[in-house]
C-alpha cells in the first residue's frame, strides 16, 4: 500500500466528546508512521469542525479531560471533502473515532459516503441500528440470541409501563454510551429520578431488568474479507461502583480488567461465536467490541454491541486484540486497509 494520508476525525456533539478525544490521541499515537501521514480533524461541542495541531493536547491531565478548541482554524466539510481557507486537504480515508449520536450513530458515516471517502468501521445502518440498543436488541433477539427483558419508554409514556418493570433494574439512554445517564434503580421510588437523568441525554430510554452476573467482552476484528473474534476479557469492578459506570470506565481507576476472562472454555467459545453472528446480523464492517452478560445461572445473555469502541491505552477493544496477538499499530493498518477494501454505498456496505 503506498502512502496515504488518513484523517483523524474526533469531539463531536455527544456526551463522549472527551472520550473521542482520548481516543483520537492514542490512534494518532499509534499509526504507522511509515505507511500514514495524519491529519487532526476536531469537531467542537458546538459542532463546528476545525484542523487541530498533531501536537494538541489528547490526554487527560490533572483529571482534566480534553476537548476539542473552538477557535481552532474552521474546516470546511462538504460533499468535496475537507478544506481549509478554500484549500482542500489530501485525505485518502477517515478514522472517525467519534462515540456516541452525530458519530457513532450512522450520520458522519453518510456524510463519508456522499462525499465518496473511505472510512474506517461499520456503514449507515449498522452504526444506526447499534447506537439505538432499542433496535439492535430486537435484531439480536430475532437472530437468537438472548437479551435482558426489558420496555422502551419516553417522557410520554412512561408512567404507563412502568407497572411492567422489575426491580433492580437498569435505566440507561437508548442512544448514549460510556454510561452516561444509566443508572441503577432498586426500587420504584429511585425510578423517576434515573429516568428523568437518562432523557437528559435521550428521548427514549430503556428500562432492562438487571442480570445478575459477570461482564465479559468480546473484540471483533473483519480482515481480508475474514471477521475473527478476540479472546474474551472481563471487567472486574471495585465493590464500591454499583456497576461500570462512567465514573469507574474513565476516571477513578476502580475496575481491573482480566484478559482472558476466567470462565469456562465452552463458555468462552460460546461468547466468541456470539460475537461474530452479532457483528454479521447487524451488518457491520471493521470492528466491533461486543458486550455480553455471563449470568449466575450459566446463560449467555448479549447486552450491547459498539461500532467505534474507545481506542485509549486503556481501552478493552486494543488490549483484546493485542492478547489476541494483534498488536495495536498491526491492528489500526488492518483496519484502514479494510476501509479501503470496501466500497462506499449500498453495494459495498
Amino acid at each position: 500500500m503506498s502512502r496515504k494520508t488518513i484523517a483523524i476525525i474526533c469531539g463531536g456533539r455527544s456526551s463522549e466528546h472527551e472520550i473521542s478525544c482520548l481516543s483520537a490521541g492514542g490512534v494518532l499515537g499509534g499509526l504507522d508512521t511509515s505507511l500514514f501521514d495524519a491529519i487532526l480533524i476536531g469537531i467542537t461541542k458546538s459542532g463546528n469542525w476545525v484542523l487541530l495541531p498533531n501536537d494538541c493536547p489528547l490526554t487527560i491531565v490533572n483529571g482534566q479531560l480534553p476537548i476539542v478548541d473552538e477557535k481552532a482554524t474552521p474546516v470546511v466539510a462538504d460533499v468535496h471533502g475537507f478544506s481549509v481557507n478554500g484549500t482542500l486537504l489530501t485525505v485518502d480515508a477517515v478514522f472517525p473515532v467519534l462515540h456516541g449520536p452525530y458519530g457513532e450513530d450512522g450520520t458522519i458515516q453518510g456524510f463519508l459516503e456522499t462525499a465518496n471517502i473511505p472510512y474506517v468501521g461499520s456503514g449507515v445502518m449498522a452504526s444506526a441500528a447499534a447506537m439505538d440498543k432499542s433496535f439492535s436488541k430486537i435484531i439480536f433477539s430475532s437472530a437468537g440470541m438472548r437479551v435482558a427483558d426489558g420496555v422502551t419508554v419516553t417522557e410520554n409514556d412512561w408512567q404507563s409501563k412502568v407497572n411492567e418493570v422489575s426491580y433492580p433494574c437498569f435505566v440507561k439512554p437508548a442512544r448514549g454510551g460510556s454510561s452516561r445517564g444509566t443508572h441503577k434503580v432498586k426500587s420504584v421510588s429511585e425510578l423517576e429520578p434515573a429516568l428523568k437523568d437518562a432523557f437528559t441525554y435521550d428521548r427514549k430510554v430503556m428500562i432492562e431488568k438487571a442480570v445478575v452476573g459477570r461482564e465479559i467482552e468480546c473484540a471483533v476484528l473483519e480482515n481480508d474479507g475474514n471477521v475473527t473474534a478476540s479472546v474474551v476479557g472481563e471487567i472486574v469492578i471495585d465493590s464500591k461502583f454499583e456497576f461500570y459506570d462512567f465514573e469507574a470506565k474513565y476516571l477513578d481507576g476502580a475496575t481491573t480488567v482480566k484478559v482472558p476472562a476466567e470462565i469456562p472454555a465452552d463458555v468462552s467459545d460460546e461468547i466468541r461465536n456470539k460475537a461474530i453472528q452479532a457483528f454479521k446480523a447487524l451488518g457491520c464492517s471493521g470492528l466491533a467490541r461486543v458486550d455480553f452478560f455471563y449470568s449466575e445461572n450459566g446463560a449467555v445473555v448479549i447486552n450491547e454491541l459498539n461500532t467505534m469502541p474507545g481506542f485509549t491505552s486503556t481501552s478493552m477493544y486494543p488490549k483484546l486484540m493485542e492478547a489476541s496477538g494483534v498488536k495495536y499499530q498491526l491492528l489500526l493498518t488492518a483496519l484502514i486497509e479494510t476501509a479501503f477494501m470496501r466500497v462506499n454505498g449500498v453495494l459495498g456496505n
